[in-house]
This record gives C-alpha cells, structure tokens and sequence, in this order.
C-alpha cells in the first residue's frame, strides 16, 4: 500500500477541489456557472428559416432548458459514478476475502480472437505466399489447396462477419484449412514411403508458417503462453485492475477505497463478513415479522423463502468458520458446536458454545539476540566470557566463547512458549581458572519480561552483579522479538473492572484471542502463566468509547463492553492503544454499530501537559483521508440496506460488456477471475440464482440480436437453470419463485426462441464453415428445450421438426437471395442480355449453388444428423428456387442449340452422386427439360451421319487413313463421340438411359452395316475394273477396303456391344455380316488370281499336242518370260496384302484359299490333257509356276496340310512323270525340274 506523502496528499487535495466544482451544481440547486454556460456558443446560434430573420439573442427560456437539462445531466453522471464506486467496494471485499467460491481450473480455454486488421494480414500473406513472393518450397497440390482456401474461406464475407462477431479465432481458421485438405490428401496417390499422415502433418505446417508470417515464433509461443495465464488464474491485483476498468474507477480512488476498507487486514474483513451476516438474519427477521415479502406465485413460498434466508447464511457461516484465521498460516480455528440452524445472534445454546480456559491455547515464537556486554573491567583480557539464555520452563542456550578484552557475540537463541508473558533469564559466565572449581563462575544476570508489543530493536538493560563481582556497572545489549500467532488479535496492559469477571479495578495484562470465526475471547494473564486468569467471551457485546469515569483511579482513556445485564469498562493509558483496541473488538464483536473516537479526548490528552498529543494509527489515518474525498459513505455503507440483485446485473452486464471486448473469443463465457467473483458476490449477498442467469440470458440475447457470437451451450447451461427454478424442478429441491422471476423468464423464452430460429434461418452466416465447432448442433438442442412448456414433459418432434421445417424454408429463400446478390444476377433483370450471357451467368450460378450444398453437406450435416430430412427438403427448396432463373436462361435458348449440355452434366455429376438429391424433384424437373433435348440432337445426329456416309462414299478415294478410309474414320469417331456423349450425361433415370443406349446402340450397328455394304460393293466393282493378267497389281485401296472391314469388327465391338443379354443381337448381327462380307471379298479377290491364272494356262494351252498352232510354235525358242511375270505377280500380291492389311487372320484365309483354288485350277488343266503329252515349254513353265508357288506359299506361313494336298501331290506326280519323259525323249530339261522344287529352296 502506498504510505501518505506531500505528493500525494498535493493530489488529493485537487481531486477534491475538482469534486466539489462537479457536485457543486448539485448542492446550490438548478444554477451553472457562466464560464460553462458560454463553453458551447453554437448552442445560442439563432435557426433562420426562409428570409425572416429572428434576435441574435437567446430567449432565456431555451438558455434556462438548456441549464436544466445541463444539470439533469451532470446530476445523473454524479449518481452513476456513486453507484459504481460502492459497487466497486462490495466487490473489493469479495477479492480481498473470499470464503465461498474459488477460481475455476477446469473452463474451457479460449483462443485469441482475430479482428479485422489481423484477417487482412492474413490474407496479404496467403496473397504473397500464391504470388510466389515468399521463400515457403511447396508442389502444385499444396499451392491449389491454399489457393481454394483463400477464395473459399478467407475470401468469404461471411468470415468477415464472424471476424466483425467476434467468434473467429486462428483456431478457426486452422481447423477449416485442416479439414478442407483432408479429402485432397486423401485422393493423393499412394507414394512409397510415404503416407497420406505425413503429407498432411507437412502441408499444416506450411500453412502455419504461411499465417504466421515473419513473425519469431518464441515471441508468439511467450505471447500465447503469457496470455495461456493470464486466462487461468489471476492474482488479487489482477482482478482489482480488472474491475477497475470494468467499473469505470480511478487509481487513486481504488487506493483510497482500499487503504480505508483495511483490505490487506483479514480480520477486519472476516469481522466485515459477520457483520454482514448478522445484517442478512437479522432483514431476514425483520421481513418474517412485517410481512414484506416479495410477490411469490404461491402463497406458501413466503415461509420457504424465510428458511431459504436463514439456510443460506448459515451455510455462509459454516464457510467462514472453515476459514483460516489468517491466509497462509497453519493455524485452524477451533470448530465449537453449532445447531444447524443457529446464527451469530442466537444466544440459545450458551452451555454448548460457552469457552473455558482449555479452549484458549496461544503459542508464542521469542528470538533472543545478545549483542554484547559493557562495563566488564575486572577480568584479565584473555579470560574466555560467555553468555547463557532461557525462557521459564523452556531450554537453556549458550553462546560462544570471546574474550574479555571484546565480549560480543551476536547470537540468536529461538524459543517457543505458550506464556503471554513468559520469563527471559540472561546470565553471564566466565570460565573458571581454579583446578578445584566444578562450574563457572557467573558474572551477573538479567530477567526480562517482554510482550509481542515489546520493542524489536535490541537496547542496553543493566545486569544484577553476582556476589564478589567487582563490575557493579554491567550492562548487556540484547533484543527480544515476541511474535504474535494468528489467533492473538491483540494485547496489552488495561485497567478494567467488571461485573461477572475481574472485579476489581485493576491494571491487567490482557489478549484477545479468537477461538473461532464466530467467538472471541478477552483473557487475562499473569506472568509464567499458559491459561488465562479469567476470560470474557465476546459474543452478544457491543464495545464503545466512553468517558472517563467518576472513581476508578488509573488510565486515562476508556472504553467499555456492555451486553445485557452486563457491562465491563477498560481503561488504557493512551489514545491510540485504546484505538486500537476499540478497533480489535469490534471486529470481534460483529457489531452493527461502528465506534467513532471521540474528537474531545484527543483534546484532552493534548491538554494535559505530561505528553504530546499521540498520532492515531494508520487505519485512522486512512478512514480520515477517506473522508476528506467523500469515500466514507461508500466505506460505512450497510451492505443489507442495497438491492443487491440490481447492483449485480449492472455489474454483470459491465463485465460481459468487457469480456467481449478483449482479445479473446469468449462468445459469452466469463474468464475464470470473472466468474469466481461473480460466484463470491451472489454468495456473499444473497443475490438468488435464478435472478443472476436470467440477466445472463437477457444481457447475451441483447449480445446475440446486435451480432456478436454467443455459444449457444452457455445460453442452454443458463435456460436450463432458470426453467428448473421456474418449474420447481430443481436438484436440490422446490425452491421459490417470485412472480417477476417467472414473467422476465417468459419473456426472456420468447425472445430466446425468436433468435435461435432466427439463427437457424441464417445457419450459413451465424455459424459459417461450422464454427464454432458444434455451436449449430448446441443451437438446434437449445431449440428443442426452449419449445418445452415445461422441465418435465418433451416436446412432440413433430412439433419441432414443423418449426425446424419452416425455419429451413425460409433459410433456402435467405441463402439464395444472398447467392443471387453475390453472382449479380439480378443487375441484368431489365436489361438486353443475350442468350449466350444468359446460360454462361446460369452455370456459375449453378456453380455456386453446387458450391453452398456442398458446404452444407461438409460443415453443417452433421449438426442436422437428427433432421437429415429436413435438410434434403431444405436442398429440393433451395434448388427449387434456382430452377427458376435455370428455366428462364433454357427458355429464351435458340432451337436446335446445344450449349446448355454443359450446365446439364454439371447439376446431374453433382446430383446423381448425393443420395438424398438423386431423382429428387429437382433432379426430375432437370431430366424432363432435357430429355427432349437429348433425343432431338440423337435424332440429328443419326441424320447427319446417315449423309456423311453417303457422300462419303461418293467421293471416296480409298487412300488409307490410320485403321481404315477418311469415311470410315469419320463414321466411327462421330459413332464414339456421339455414344461418349450421351453417356457422360450420366442419366439418372435407368428406364430412359437404356432406351438412349440401345438407340445408340442399334443405330450404330446401322451406320457399320451400311458402310461395310458400300465398301463390299465398291471392292467388287474396283475388282471388275483391274487388270486380268499377270500385269494385275494389287492397289493400295484393296487394301484399305480390307482395313475399313478390320476397323469395322473392332469398332462394332465396342459401339454395338450391349451389356444385357439378349440385346446382344446388334452386335453379333454386325458380326456375321462383317464376316460374310470379308468371305466374299476374299473369294472375289482369289476367283480374280484364279482368271489370272487361267489366263496364264490359256497361253500355255497353245503348245497342246496335236493343235495347228503347236506345230508352228514348235519351231520357236520361247522363254520363261510367262512363268517370271506370274511368280512376280504373286509374290508382289504377297507382300502387298501381308504389308498394307491390318488384319492377320483375314491374309492367311485369303493365302490359302489362294493356293488351294490355284492349285486346283492347275490339276484340273492338267487332268484335261491326260491323254496328251506335255511340250516341253509348257513343262518348263508349269514346273516353274509350281515350284515358286509352293515355296512362296510355304513362306508366307501357309500350313504343310495346305501346302502338301492331294491336288498338289497329283500335279507333282504328273510333272515328275512329263519331265522323265522329257528327259529320255529331248534329252534334258536345261537345269528345271521338279525335284529342285522340291529340295531345293533357291531360284
């Protein structure tokens, strides 16, 4: 505390000139000083309206209103200021002394709220971070999840609001960052070696360092772990401090108020708390007697309520009595025996609480310090001195040893002694030097009798000499400290006479010492004595300063103890012990009634002569410069005289008003210092619980309807306790229920229900993103109890899914209007907008309307869990609402337009996928909008390729194209891309999706029908047109038809393939016309090689035996020049095929067909002309065409089964056979013959 000094006494002393200038007007009636009157001239301005001009002078009846309502003003703010600061005072008492409520360590901690300037840094970091400004290495995932994070949430208006509400913590936005990366991580691929944990735990703490910033992180760790503190446990001077600026008081008014309440003294304040009590019994009495209760529902409350008084005191006494004497000592007050019911003024069990001296133990702590010893002259200088101390009945101590030359020693002896005045001997020894000698010789002795009034300081007392010690002037410097124990409250010397006790006037030495919380003893004590001589219980006395009085000689100032039929007088030798000891025992007492010393015996003792007037003590001191500053009614003011319940919702609502004002996200909960004086003044005044939360409720509803964030938990931790008060349904029994209690709390449950439905409707912005977390799920059961008629019987769920319905209804209307607002739909009502800007507004209308169902599905769902109906008609309305504007952006489309598929497989890949929503109604409405639009452009389609296909083929030119012709590829990609089409549409309905697939389906078999049909017949007809000799040469667009019939099988495969099983016909129908198809063509290609052939042998046939042209011919020399151009043929045919056709299959059909017709053909000119023998050339050129027939064939991988017919073997046979008889018959057959076919493998 700070002790008085010039300085501060200089500044009290213009504090209070300024005081008295501001209460000035209050006391000289309704008149302002002319120096404020002029401070605001505008207020004089004359108000000129139209040309007339009025006096520049006011009229003194606007000057007299504005004087008046000046001081109505000033007056008001005067009365204010003195409500606050005896409010303050009562809750000074509670921090200095609280004996019912304690500071709670298991509240929830609050995290550090975010304000506007904060978010704006925070989105300037994640800004720098996506621009690439900072030095944070992160991979392409991570930027576009920061990315959609900040346009999603930070971005978002609706986290500005919470910012503005003061709900929004970092916390918050970790969270939300958190769990909307989750299902990104979760999509990752799986990487070796590392988990979808680890990704996620390395991209939180990217995020963290990205918020935080450049920030040092050890400041932020301090920063958070000081204000971790501050949020759990407060010091005294921390809660002082706090209600300093919740109540508006000044520093050196809380120092005043302070100082003068004795705050730092506990026994003044427990001797305040009784008092206190005393006061609440005894309005309790007073009321019990005259009837004045309050208005009650019942009538029979009234007797309830007396009990409830009287039960709540007591358990407030039980409390004190629990009570230390003092803070941080061991000592624990004696428990006397107590009736339940008793009371402080209950004086009907005197046998029980009436002390006896066994009851009074004191226990005292001495320090004894010798220092030195003067006047010690008769010994050498070398003798060894020593000193030795001990307390009557206790041990002795010893010293150590000095020299005579210089005995000082310095040494403490520490004592315990249960004698108020106990004995203190102190000898001085010197060792002796005789060799007889048993003990040493003692040099003188001095016996002390201090008290813990003793003086600290060591002194010089003069010793008693011993016989035969030459130094009769010896003196010894000691000091002696006395400490009080905790139940000694004070002591001294008085005179006193009595009537029960001390009967006598006569000077005693006197303790008060307190038994207990509730009783105090005067005890008298001799010397060397443990219990008291006599003692006087306190309880039931008033004390008071008295005159002096007639015939009793001894002290000169008084005071007396009076009870009824019993009055004992004291007397002290001072003013200011008497002070004190007035002070001491009316704090003992628990009197009402405060002593005032009396200003005419301070006169008296400064008449006197024999001493100088006697400073007061400093509580004295403190009460008088109290008074000076006018703080003294708020000091002496009588707790039980204020109504307390209005006090107490003021100074709630100050706290409330300061808790949402500081740096944490509180949403309504009070801090643990808060609550713990909130707790210790209900107690201590008797404020009724139910009064206390119904302002809660109605000072957080007041909160909640301006916009700041209120948890809804704490309003349901308060309805529910002032419900069960209401409807008698408390746990610890009926309590009463005034009638006011029960209107405000109906009152207070209509506006209740009124915001929480209010806050249902806007969910999206009262609880953006889900926080805070489980604040919507605490809103949706608060609801349900609110709509209770009473604490006992539920509400039907039929009633309150109604009023959740309409209360979803109205949030689908709210939610799409702010959507509307937010994509700027509506500026272009009105407006020449084209349709083209019509559909592009309508999806990213259709975007954002995904987007909000989306969110309500991830971050409020599972609040809903209980009403997951509700909120699928809450999505059909919303949707609903949406398909308005869908449907006027379709309408106003051109025909035949198909830009607005976009939009369909945008809603129905969202839809299709959400269980509730899925063939919903909207998802139907959608489907019938577009189902004549999906039919009319497949019925386009099939028409526009039915004429790609025939002009195609017009004017094909049969160069090949990746698998087949240009036609072909465009055929069948527009097949695929049509089919890929419809069913990424993904439509919904099953019925409608496979008439669309088998339409897709059949109509591609048709489009390949037709294509392998023209292609067969434009192979044929490029058949007919080609040469048919040995200068056929196989073209590449033969090829190419072959390749278009490749590509045809495969693409049937997978356009004409139907999963169900008995449509599978399309494709097998396809199939079997491909392959008949293919058969053809390769039966037409093998009947052109046959022809050439034919050709070949019809040249041959010119050399037969017996014809006119063979004996010609026979004269020539012919070469082989028939046989190299068929073998060219062939094996240019051969490659052709093998080279340019996709298809492997389809060549080695053709290749053996190929041979075996050939062959066959060879054996059947051959069997012609069996009869006739062979020329020679005809010899030469057919072993030629077989020998390289076979061994190309073999090489082109025809089997041996083909290859070695019996056709094959016939021909052989007869080729072997001619060449033999050519052989025998011309003589050689120049190097051919069939045995080189069929050994050798060379030309």
């Amino acid at each position: 505390m700070l002790d008085p000094s010039s300085s501060e006494e200089e500044t009290d002393e213009v504090v209070e000139v300024e005081r008295k200038e501001v209460t000035a007007p209050k006391t000289a009636g309704a008149r302002v000083s002319p120096k404020r009157a002029t401070e605001s001239p505008s207020g004089l301005q004359p108000s000129v309206r139209g040309s007339s001009a009025r006096p520049s002078s006011p009229s003194p009846s606007v000057a007299s209103d504005k004087e008046k309502d000046d001081l109505e003003k000033m007056q008001k703010e005067e009365e204010e200021r003195k409500k606050r600061l005896q409010l303050y005072v009562f809750v000074m008492r509670c921090i200095a002394y609280p004996f019912n409520a304690k500071q709670p360590t298991d509240m929830a901690r609050r995290q550090q709220k975010i304000n506007k300037q904060q978010l704006q840094t925070v989105k300037e970091r994640f800004q720098a971070f996506l621009s690439g400004d900072t030095q944070i290495v992160a991979d392409e995932a991570f930027i576009n999840a920061v990315q959609s994070y900040y346009d999603i949430f930070l971005k978002s208006d609706r986290v500005s609001r919470m910012v503005q509400s003061g709900g929004c913590s970092a916390s918050d936005s970790r969270e939300v960052f958190k769990k909307h990366i989750e299902k990104r991580v979760r999509s990752l691929p799986e990487i070796d070696g590392l988990s979808k944990e680890t990704v996620l735990s390395s991209w939180m703490a990217k995020f963290d360092t990205i918020y935080r910033g450049e920030e040092d992180p050890r400041k932020h760790q301090q920063r958070m772990t000081a204000s971790a503190a501050s949020e759990l446990i407060l010091s005294k001077d921390q809660l002082y401090e706090m209600f300093q600026n919740i109540l508006g008081i000044k520093k050196f008014e809380h120092q005043l108020l302070y100082n003068a309440c004795q705050l730092d003294n506990p026994d003044e304040q427990a001797a305040q708390i009784r008092r206190e009590l005393d006061g609440r019994l005894q309005m309790a009495d007073h009321i019990a007697r005259g009837g004045k209760f309050p208005m009650f529902v019942s009538k029979e409350m009234e007797g309830m309520f007396i009990e409830e008084l009287r039960s709540s005191v007591n358990l407030l006494m039980a409390n004190l009595e629990s009570m230390p004497v003092a803070k941080g000592g061991d000592f624990k007050l004696q428990k006397l025996k107590r009736g339940h019911n008793a009371s402080i003024i209950d004086m009907g069990q005197e046998d029980e609480n009436t002390l006896s001296k066994s009851d009074v133990v004191l226990s005292f702590t001495l320090e004894v310090v010798i220092v030195e010893v003067q006047g010690l002259k008769s010994l050498a200088p070398n003798r060894i001195v020593y000193c030795t101390m001990e307390v009557e009945g206790g041990q002795k101590l010893q010293t150590d040893q000095a020299e005579a030359s210089k005995p000082t020693w310095g040494t403490q002896g520490d004592f315990t002694t249960t004698h108020p005045l106990p004995s203190v001997k102190v000898k001085l020894f010197t060792e002796s030097t005789g060799v007889l000698a048993l003990e040493d010789k003692e040099l003188g002795r001095v016996v002390l009798h201090p008290t813990p009034n003793s003086p600290k300081q060591s002194e010089l007392h003069k010793m008693t000499v011993a016989k035969g010690c030459p130094d009769s002037d010896l003196k010894i410097k000691l000091a002696i400290r006395m400490d009080k124990p905790q139940n000694m409250k004070h002591c001294g010397y008085l005179w006193t006479i009595g009537k029960n006790v001390w009967k006598r006037w006569k000077k005693r030495f006197f303790v008060l010492v307190q038994v207990s919380q509730y009783t105090f003893a005067m005890c008298s004590y001799r010397e060397k004595k443990a219990e008291p001589v006599e003692l006087l219980q306190l309880d039931g006395y008033t004390v008071d300063y008295t005159d002096p009085q007639p015939g009793l000689d001894g002290g000169r100032t008084f005071f007396n103890a009076v009870k009824e039929g019993d009055t004992v007088v004291f007397a002290s030798d001072d003013e200011q012990d008497r002070i004190l000891w007035v002070q001491a025992m009316y704090r003992a007492t628990g009197q009402s009634h405060k002593p005032v010393p009396p200003t005419q015996v301070q006169k008296l003792n400064s008449r006197g002569g024999t001493s100088n007037q006697l400073d007061a003590p400093i509580s004295q001191f403190y009460a008088d410069r109290a008074q000076k500053h006018g703080m003294d009614e708020f000091i002496s003011a009588n707790p039980c005289s204020f109504d307390h319940a209005s006090l107490f919702e003021m100074v709630q609502r100050l706290t409330l008003d300061h808790r949402l004002n500081d740096s944490y996200s509180c949403l309504g909960w009070f801090s643990p210092g808060q609550v713990f004086v909130m707790d210790e003044y209900c107690a201590r005044n008797g404020v009724r619980g139910c009064h206390r939360h119904l302002c809660y409720l109605g000072d957080l509803l007041a909160r909640a309807e301006n916009g700041a964030m209120i948890d809804p938990t704490l309003l349901h931790y308060s309805f529910a306790f002032c419900a069960s008060h209401v409807h008698g349904n408390r746990p610890d029994g009926i309590g009463t229920v005034t009638v006011e209690e029960k209107e405000r709390f109906e009152d207070i449950k209509e506006r209740l229900r009124v915001l929480l439905e209010s806050q249902i409707t806007h969910f999206r912005y009262c609880f953006p993103f889900g926080r805070p977390e489980g604040a919507l799920k605490a809103t949706l059961s608060l609801l349900e109890r609110v709509l209770m008629k009473d604490i006992v019987t539920p509400v039907p769920q039929d009633d309150v899914k109604w009023v959740i319905r309409k209360r979803l209804e109205q949030a689908a209307l709210v939610n799409y209007q702010r959507l509307s607002e937010y994509a700027k739909v509506e500026e272009n009502v009105g407006r020449l907008v084209t349709p083209a800007k019509k559909l592009e507004d309508n999806i990213r209308l259709a975007e954002l309307v995904i987007e909000v169902l989306q969110q309500n599905e991830e971050h409020h769902a599972e609040a809903f869990a209980w009403w997951s109906d509700l909120m699928v008609e809450h999505a059909e309305t919303f949707l609903s609402l949406y398909a308005v504007d869908m449907d006027g952006a379709l309408e106003v489309q051109p025909p035949d337009s198909w830009d607005s598929f976009p939009l369909f497989q945008l809603l129905n890949d969202f839809l299709r996928v959400d269980y509730n929503l899925c063939n919903g109604k909207f998802h139907k409405h959608l489907q019938d909008l577009y189902a004549p639009l999906v039919v009319r452009y497949v019925d386009l389609m099939e028409s526009s390729i039915a004429q790609s296909i025939h002009r195609g083929f017009e004017r094909e030119s049969w160069e090949p194209v990746n698998n087949g012709s240009g036609t072909s590829e465009d055929l069948f990609w527009k097949l695929d891309a049509l089919q890929t089409f419809i069913r990424d549409l993904h439509w919904p309905e099953e019925e409608f999706g496979k008439h669309l697939e088998s339409r897709l389906k059949l109509m591609s078999s048709d489009m390949i029908e037709s294509c392998v049909k023209r292609t067969r017949i434009a192979f044929e007809a490029k058949l007919q047109k080609s040469s048919r000799t040995t200068d056929f040469r196989i073209p590449q667009s033969i090829c190419t038809m072959f390749n278009v019939m490749v590509d045809a099988k495969a693409q049937s495969a997978k356009l004409c393939a139907m999963e169900l099983g008995q449509e599978r016909q399309y494709h097998s129908q396809i199939d079997n016309l491909i392959e008949e198809t293919v058969k053809e063509m390769i039966t037409l290609l093998v009947a052109k090689f046959v022809v050439i052939l034919e050709s070949v042998l019809a040249k041959l046939s010119r050399y037969d035996e017996g014809t006119l042209f063979s004996s010609f011919l026979s004269f020539t020399k012919p070469g082989m020049d028939i046989a190299d151009g068929y073998v060219t043929f062939v094996r240019h045919s051969q490659d052709m095929l093998r080279d340019k056709v996709n298809e492997e299959v389809y060549i080695e059909r053709l290749f053996d067909q190929w041979y075996t017709s050939t062959m066959n053909l060879l054996g059947t000119w051959l069997t012609d002309r069996m009869d006739l023998q062979l020329h020679l050339y005809q010899l030469k050129i057919l072993i030629r065409i077989v020998k390289k027939k076979y061994r190309d064939f073999r090489l082109q991988g025809v089997l041996d089964s083909t290859l070695n017919s019996k056709m094959y073997d016939t021909v052989r046979n007869r080729l072997t056979l001619e060449e033999a008889t050519a052989s025998v018959r011309e003589g050689g057959m120049q190097g051919i013959s069939m045995k080189d076919s069929d050994e050798d493998d060379d030309d």
